[in-house]
């Protein structure tokens, strides 16, 4: 038996809606998911909804490593991507990590839906500043524009003030812009 598409009831002509999801894991504050929400419909101009909070998955988290596997939490974010959903960013306040790299701010399926990104390394205070919300907004912003851009077959850019050039460090960051450059801007364009 076939689902029914979900309706929205406040669309015109009770439409058919497509939505970027963001999807809280673990504690991220409502101002947070808010401003996230805001820069995804201002950055790929689609409309976006936020999913009910889920815990950090307990089997993610490496022992050894005292950080959680972003690839499997990417797995799970998938299994949670409700049917509507172009595009899908998780954001957690877990210290991710891949197996080849210390850590990673964020992780993203190329061409794919799910998309990951942590405050944990983006907050101030991990570098023993004290804490400052537009800095950790600011960087969080750039992040989530950046790995949903793989989403949507973005690859890295080589120009250091673009969302899309890759960044090691937290100074990468901060140098980078949260737009596209214009090379990019034209590939997101024929994509959308």
């Amino acid at each position: 038996m076939e689902k029914e598409p979900h309706l929205v009831l406040d669309s015109p002509l009770n439409e058919i809606v497509d939505f970027i999801y963001v999807l809280p894991i673990g504690n991220i504050c409502k101002g947070v998911l808010s401003f996230i929400q805001k820069k995804i419909e201002m950055r790929f101009n689609h409309s976006s909804k936020i999913l009910k909070k889920i815990d950090i998955p307990e089997q993610t988290f490496d022992s050894k490593r005292s950080q959680y596997s972003s690839t499997q939490i990417l797995k799970n974010i998938l299994e949670l991507t409700p049917e509507n959903a172009i595009k899908i960013i998780g954001l957690t306040s877990a210290d991710l990590y891949i197996p080849v790299l210390t850590f990673v701010f964020g992780q993203a399926q190329l061409n794919g839906k799910a998309s990951l990104v942590s405050v944990h390394r983006l907050r101030q205070e991990y570098y023993g500043l004290p804490p400052n919300d537009s800095i950790l907004l600011e960087r969080l912003g750039k992040e989530a524009v950046h790995e949903l851009g793989h989403t949507f077959g973005m690859v890295h850019c080589w120009d250091k003030r673009c969302v899309m050039h890759f960044s090691n460090s937290i100074r990468e960051i901060d140098v980078k812009e949260d737009k596209f450059c214009e090379s990019c801007s034209r590939i997101l364009s024929s994509k959308l």
